[in-house]
C-alpha cells in the first residue's frame, strides 16, 4: 500500500485535518493507496500557491520553461517500472497498457516543450493610419486540469504539460481511483526543478469532488479548467465554469464508430478493430464501441473478428504472465455490461465469443447482429463488450455511424481510398481515421470531440490556442485624427 501526499507550493502537505481516503485495488478489494482527503480550504490554499507562482512563471523566458519539460520527460520515463505497479494496483490495467502510457505522455511533454517558441501573434492590418495592430497570445492565468484514471499518465500529463509550456501555472486534481499514480507525475516535474508553486497536486475523496472543484473554479485567479472523464461529470463541470464565466476544455465520452465498407482488408480491419476494441479493455474514450460492418463481407469479418478477440490473453496483470486484458476498474462496469449483454441477447443479438463476467476479469466479448432496439447500440460500454451492426451500402453504414450522442472518434476501412475518405468526412465526430483504429493519439494533434464528447481540442497548437489569452495590442506610431 501506498500513502502519499498532495505537493501544494512545493511542499508536502497532508489534507486539513489529516484526513484521508483509500483507493482499493479492483481485483482483490486490497488498499492499493491511503491519499489525502482535501477540503475546499485546501483547494483555496493550492490556488493561492499558484496564483502567486504566476507572477514569475508567466515571466520566465520559453528556453527556460523547454529545459525543464524536457527533464520532466526523462524523469518520467526513468519512473515506468513505479508507474507500472502504481496503476496494476490502483486500476487493474496491464503492464503494457501502462508502459504505453508512458511512453506516449514522455512524448507529449517533449511536444509541449517545443511549442514553448512557438506561441506567436500576428501583425494585423488596421484602417486607422500609423497605427501598428496585434494579436498577441499570452498566459491566461491559473489552471485547473482533471484528469481521469483510464489512460492515467497520458491524461494526466495533457491536463498539465501544454498549460506549463504556455507561461500558466497548474493545479493537478488527480483521480480518486489512481491518486499514486497521478503524484508519480507530479513527482517527475518536482525532480525537473519547476519552481515552488507552478504545478500544485491535491486529492480528495469522491464524496467531495464536487466541493473542492466548485472552490477552485470560483477563485478570481483560475483562468482555464480542463476536465477529461464522462460527460455526466462534463455537464456539470461545464455549468459550475459557466456560472463563473470560466473557459473550459472538455474531452468526454464516446461511441466510436468503426465502418467497413464492402471493398475493405478483412485483415487490416479485424486487425484495426481488435486493438481499438480491446486496448485496456476498451476502457478509452476512443475505443470501438460499434462496428458497422457491410452485410457483403460481414460473414467473413465475424468470424476472424471473433476467433482474435476470443484468444486475446485475460489475467491479474501483477502477475508475470503477459496480458492484454487485465481487470476493469470495478464492479460496477461487469454489472453494466452484463445488463447490456442480456438485453442484447434477449432482442435478438448472437453472442460470438466471451460473455457475462462474475469478477473484474471480463474477456473480450462480441455481439453479433446487434439492432437499434438494443441498449448497446446508443449506451457505451466502457468495458470490453462490443457490437456488430451489419448494414447495407454506404448510405446506411453513415446514418448509423452517426446515430448517437457522441462524436469523439471514428475509423473507415476501405479497399478504394477516395470512397473511404469521403465517407470518413459524413461522420460526425472530432478524429476519424481511413484504414486506422479509433485508438489513436499524437502529442501535435488537435484532440477532441463535437456533440456530447466534449467542446475544444488539447494538443499542439490548437492546445496552445485553449491556455492563452488573445489580446488586441496596438501602438500609434503617427499622430492620429480625431473628430472632436
Amino acid at each position: 500500500m501506498s500513502d502519499m501526499s498532495m505537493l501544494i507550493n512545493g511542499l508536502k502537505v497532508t489534507a486539513e485535518k489529516g484526513a484521508t481516503f483509500e483507493r482499493r485495488n479492483p481485483l482483490d478489494g486490497s488498499v492499493a493507496t491511503r491519499a489525502p482527503a482535501a477540503s475546499p480550504a485546501d483547494a483555496v490554499m493550492a490556488v493561492e500557491a499558484a496564483a502567486e507562482a504566476f507572477k514569475t512563471w508567466s515571466q520566465t523566458g520559453p528556453s527556460e520553461r523547454r529545459m525543464l519539460l524536457l527533464k520532466a520527460a526523462d524523469a518520467l520515463e526513468a519512473k515506468t517500472p513505479q508507474f507500472i505497479e502504481a496503476v496494476a494496483a490502483e486500476t487493474g490495467a496491464s503492464g503494457m497498457w501502462a508502459g504505453f502510457n508512458v511512453h506516449l505522455a514522455a512524448g507529449m511533454i517533449r511536444e509541449a516543450a517545443s511549442l514553448t517558441t512557438q506561441i506567436s501573434g500576428e501583425v494585423i492590418p488596421s484602417d486607422v493610419p500609423g497605427s501598428l495592430a496585434m494579436g498577441v497570445r499570452q498566459p491566461a492565468g491559473v489552471v485547473l486540469g482533471i484528469a481521469p484514471w483510464n489512460a492515467p499518465i497520458i491524461l494526466g500529463v495533457r491536463a498539465i504539460a501544454t498549460p506549463l509550456a504556455c507561461g500558466n501555472t497548474v493545479i493537478f486534481k488527480g483521480s480518486e481511483n489512481c491518486p499514486h499514480t497521478h503524484q508519480l507525475i507530479v513527482e517527475a516535474f518536482s525532480d525537473a526543478g519547476f519552481p515552488p508553486g507552478v504545478l500544485n497536486y491535491i486529492t480528495n475523496a469522491p464524496a467531495d469532488a464536487g466541493a473542492v472543484v466548485e472552490a477552485i473554479v470560483a477563485h478570481p485567479a483560475v483562468r482555464r479548467i480542463n476536465f477529461t472523464g464522462s460527460t455526466k461529470v462534463g455537464k456539470i463541470i461545464a455549468m459550475t465554469c459557466a456560472k463563473y464565466l470560466k473557459p473550459v476544455v472538455l474531452e468526454l465520452g464516446g461511441k466510436a464508430p468503426l465502418v467497413i465498407l464492402d471493398d475493405a482488408n478483412i485483415e487490416d480491419a479485424v486487425n484495426g478493430a481488435a486493438f481499438g476494441c480491446f486496448a485496456n479493455s476498451g476502457q478509452i474514450c476512443m475505443s470501438t464501441e460499434r462496428i458497422i460492418v457491410d452485410q457483403k463481407i460481414a460473414n467473413e469479418f465475424v468470424k476472424k473478428f471473433a476467433a482474435k478477440a476470443s484468444a486475446l490473453p485475460l489475467g491479474d496483470p501483477r502477475k508475470p504472465e503477459p496480458v492484454v486484458l487485465g481487470s476493469v476498474i470495478g464492479m460496477s462496469t461487469v454489472e453494466h455490461c452484463n445488463a447490456l449483454i442480456d438485453d442484447a441477447l434477449a432482442k435478438g443479438a448472437k453472442l460470438l465469443c466471451g460473455g457475462k463476467a462474475t469478477n473484474t476479469l471480463m474477456p473480450a466479448t462480441v455481439l453479433d447482429h446487434v439492432t437499434p432496439a438494443m441498449k448497446i447500440y446508443h449506451e457505451e460500454t466502457f468495458g470490453p463488450v462490443k457490437c456488430v451492426v451489419r448494414v447495407n451500402g454506404v448510405e446506411e453504414a453513415v446514418a448509423c455511424a452517426n446515430d448517437n450522442e457522441y462524436g469523439l472518434s471514428a475509423a473507415v476501412f476501405g479497399g478504394d481510398i477516395a470512397r473511404a475518405f469521403n465517407v470518413a468526412r459524413r461522420i460526425d465526430s472530432g478524429i476519424c481515421h481511413v484504414n486506422g483504429p479509433t485508438v489513436h493519439d499524437e502529442a501535435q494533434m488537435p484532440f477532441g470531440g463535437v456533440k456530447g464528447s466534449g467542446i475544444g481540442r488539447f494538443g499542439g497548437k490548437a492546445g496552445v490556442a485553449e491556455f492563452t489569452e488573445l489580446r488586441w495590442i496596438t501602438i500609434q506610431t503617427t499622430p492620429r485624427h480625431y473628430p472632436f
